[in-house]
């Protein structure tokens, strides 16, 4: 699926993406996914669902991790480096000419305001990815139950995220290492 690239594409495309994108990294997501898989060819759905699922499981920020692993997936390090610099610098520039003027912008009631609406435009580009990468998950009793009790825990029980996504893969790998126990034992009692 890789398609002729070169590092100055690989900067200016992340750097778009950084540029363009508020509300962090879900809300970049689906641009991310419709520039590098959609209009680019780089990479396949199948390619940003396990870069999606590396990077919310490694430390820091899921947008700078994700640039990484599509750039280091799309030509190797020196791709990781120059997509990582592309996707934070517009942030960096925003952050330090905020910084310059927090003060006159926290008293701008029209800045809170233009806040709260950029905050329900990104609620629905978080929604809008969720719906597009579900389409990849293979969901059975078992996934729909741990989504289920996992929402339940979070939202009400006020258990932390970290704690549910470790007892997740732990469900997870001995869920699968059953199955496997179970596929083998068959395999051995039906001989072909």
């Amino acid at each position: 699926m890789k398609k002729q690239h070169n590092l100055f594409n690989l900067f200016t495309t992340f750097l778009k993406i950084g540029a363009l994108t508020f509300g962090g990294g879900y809300a970049m997501m689906p641009i991310m996914r419709k520039e590098v898989v959609e209009k680019k060819e780089w990479v396949d759905d199948d390619d940003i669902l396990k870069i999606l699922i590396i990077s919310e499981s490694t430390p820091g920020v899921l947008a700078v991790n994700s640039a990484t692993f599509i750039g280091y997936k799309i030509a190797g390090f020196k791709g990781s480096l120059v997509a990582t610099l592309g996707v934070i610098i517009p942030s960096f520039i925003t952050i330090s000419l905020i910084s310059l003027f927090i003060i006159q912008f926290q008293q701008l009631t029209w800045v809170a305001y233009a806040f709260k609406g950029i905050q329900a435009g990104v609620a629905i580009l978080i929604l809008k990815a969720a719906m597009k990468l579900s389409k990849k998950i293979h969901f059975n009793l078992f996934a729909i139950a741990i989504l289920v009790f996992s929402m339940l825990f979070a939202l009400f029980m006020n258990v932390s995220v970290i704690y549910l996504l470790l007892i997740g893969a732990v469900l997870g790998i001995v869920y699968g290492f059953l199955i496997h126990v179970k596929e083998a034992k068959t395999d051995v009692s039906n001989p072909s």
